[in-house]
């Protein structure tokens, strides 16, 4: 007879979470739900709360000021793996679950794992209707947890304590396999997560997880060497499937071995040194312009682990209408995109085996040339932005991202989103060393999240990312840049990590707005409204009006704050950022850098990106031409 334990379904889940273990990129093993970000009330207070207390020192939970918050930094964390650990997010029931459901779209997206454990509303229904319960006229079934329905690879209900045995194998398998990573939620209802049940003691027992690797089709990986073999410009692509994979080094080696040039997309950043010979820089609308002009030129492009989001395509005006396509990803629902030549497997191996497959097969040094040309011509560019200044002497975002690179080592760990800081750190950013396979993370240094364009990720993001990279590079820091529209948007985390004792720098870069939507409205000939304070209803929006203290605010966080006066200088940004990086690191908690900066010194590629534009305003002329370079490549 199978050994049982009568557990409730709150305490099975809990030692379930603690015997799933996980192999990371460097072979050693760690647990695979290494903790929990929690907020407790009516809900999960009193089941999951309690068992999480009696394993809390296999299991640590960490107290979130805001369910949207906290689980952000829970899918920051499992990017800052690489995907080999995943993070638990729970909440109580209604407002708190649904607070959730962004963080499960920011996932979903950008094929991230995270474990959400919103609470349910009781499945006796007896003491209907509950607290915080919206009732659906025609289906008392549903609950606000229906939510996550459409933002979750795996979505489940549990009903019975039973149905974990079942479920949980799904879990574990949506959350490490390459092909399906994504968001889990499973939702929670109050009274069985009480309930007891003769769980099998199996079902405990230590597991280790190893990210499967398949190998590509013979005939696709054939038929995919033909059509690079016959390419005179070939392009090499790296997405985040590289990164995830931990292929960053066999994709260099491929492009030495090949004589290929190689481009990054805003995934795949920070896996090839910027001085390599064969780098050709950041690709799409927030990248270079080198990457860009590349892309045009190339007659094959062989993209791997990368899903062509528009801002990598240019709104697919970045190629050149007979272009090839060859696609390599774990997933065959992004590989077979736009009709291209589809290879589905694991990022390492296709390269490996497309490597072998190509043989000798060497290209010519023109077009390496060509790619070393237009790349010094973006850097050129890049430093005259880095050395400049914006309107009335401030600060330009171009010279923050300088200042805060130079700073920064192999061991260290940038990141944004959303606004105008990604093309700063897409487009601008020069990476170092990049140490491949020398720790348990792909070597990756970059967490950019344009995937699902998050407001307010980029200030919860370095609470996980810092979580994570002290365990995998001690002698590093995590820094985040963002802009004042952001950190108003989600800040309350930043108390949380003063209070939990993990330490980064955030620079809070002040531009009175939404300044990068302020440039999108204007630019097409639309006059600025309700973006930059000055253009927004109320008697604050004047220049004496109501402006935030972003540095006391910051204090009040229990943040060390440093605070650049306006007009200082790079030099000034230089010490007050190095003064904040020593803070950080002594006081074990997060340090704040408030600067202002110019509202419209950006770094620009020169790509287009399709956004609907009236035929009234003076942007729409060039927006038909460029739909109609679109129409070309599509049709």
């Amino acid at each position: 007879m199978n050994e049982t334990v009568r557990l409730t379904t709150a305490e099975a889940l809990v030692r379930w979470l603690v015997a799933q273990k996980s192999e990371l990129l460097d072979g050693s093993v760690a647990p695979l739900f290494p903790g929990v970000f929690g907020i407790f009330g009516h809900g999960n207070v009193l089941g999951l709360g309690v068992a999480l207390h009696e394993h809390r020192d296999e299991i640590p939970t960490w107290r979130g000021q805001n369910e949207q918050g906290m689980a952000l930094a829970a899918v920051a964390y499992g990017r800052a793996m690489d995907r080999r650990q995943v993070m638990v997010a729970t909440s109580s029931v209604g407002p708190g679950a649904l607070n959730m459901v962004t963080a499960a779209g920011l996932a979903h997206a950008n094929r991230l794992p995270v474990l959400l454990l919103p609470g349910d509303t009781f499945t006796g229904r007896a003491p209907d209707p509950v607290l915080q319960q919206v009732e659906h006229f025609g289906d008392p079934t549903t609950s606000v947890n229906d939510a996550f329905r459409p933002v979750s690879r795996y979505f489940d209900r549990i009903t019975r304590p039973e149905q974990l045995i079942s479920t949980l194998p799904q879990v574990a398998r949506v959350l490490t396999d390459p092909a399906d990573c994504g968001p889990v939620t499973l939702a929670l209802p109050q009274d069985v997560q009480a309930e007891e049940h003769d769980f099998p003691v199996a079902m405990f027992a230590e597991r280790v997880h190893r990210v499967p690797r398949p190998r590509p089709d013979t005939a696709d990986l054939a038929a995919a060497a033909d059509l690079v073999r016959g390419a005179e410009r070939p392009l090499l692509v790296l997405g985040g499937g590289v990164r995830y994979s931990g292929a960053g080094a066999e994709a260099i080696a491929f492009a030495e071995r090949h004589h290929v040039p190689v481009v990054e997309t805003v995934a795949g950043r920070t896996l090839v040194p910027h001085d390599h010979p064969l780098y050709g820089g950041a690709l799409g609308i927030i990248g270079s312009s080198s990457a860009n002009a590349l892309a045009l030129e190339a007659d094959v492009v062989l993209a791997v682990g990368t899903r062509l989001q528009d801002f990598t395509t240019s709104s697919w005006t970045g190629f050149s209408s007979d272009v090839r396509l060859v696609t390599v990803n774990a997933a065959r629902f992004d590989a077979v995109k736009h009709n291209a030549h589809a290879v589905t497997g694991d990022a390492r191996e296709a390269l490996e085996e497309l490597s072998g497959a190509l043989g000798d097969t060497r290209f010519g040094t023109a077009w390496a040339e060509r790619a070393a040309e237009v790349k010094r011509a973006w850097d050129d560019h890049v430093d005259t932005l880095r050395a400049g200044v914006g309107p009335e002497g401030v600060l330009t975002y171009a010279t923050v991202t300088g200042v805060v690179n130079d700073a920064s080592g192999p061991d260290d760990y940038v990141l944004t989103a959303s606004g105008g800081m990604p093309g700063e750190l897409h487009g601008g950013w020069r990476t170092g060393e990049v140490k491949h396979g020398a720790a348990a993370t792909s070597g990756a240094t970059m967490d950019l999240e344009y995937g699902f364009s998050c407001m307010g990720y980029e200030v919860v993001a370095p609470w996980g990312a810092a979580i994570a990279r002290e365990q995998t590079h001690p002698n590093g820091l995590v820094t985040s840049i963002f802009g004042d529209g952001s950190y108003l948007m989600l800040n309350s985390e930043i108390y949380s990590a003063a209070f939990a004792g993990h330490p980064y720098v955030a620079v809070v870069c002040d531009n009175e707005g939404f300044a990068v939507i302020h440039r999108l409205q204007t630019n097409q000939g639309a006059d600025g409204f309700n973006n930059l304070l000055a253009d927004s209803r109320g008697p604050g929006a004047g220049a004496d009006g109501v402006r935030v203290d972003f540095a006391a605010h910051a204090a009040a966080l229990g943040a060390h704050v440093e605070q650049v006066p306006y007009g200082s200088s790079a030099d000034d940004f230089r010490a007050a950022y190095l003064r904040a990086r020593e803070a950080a690191r002594s006081q074990r908690r997060p340090a704040v850098v408030a600067c202002v900066v110019a509202k419209a010194t950006w770094t620009e590629a020169g790509a287009w990106w399709e956004t609907g534009v009236p035929a009234s305003l003076s942007g729409h002329e060039e927006y038909a031409e460029a739909k109609e370079r679109q129409v070309r490549w599509l049709g």
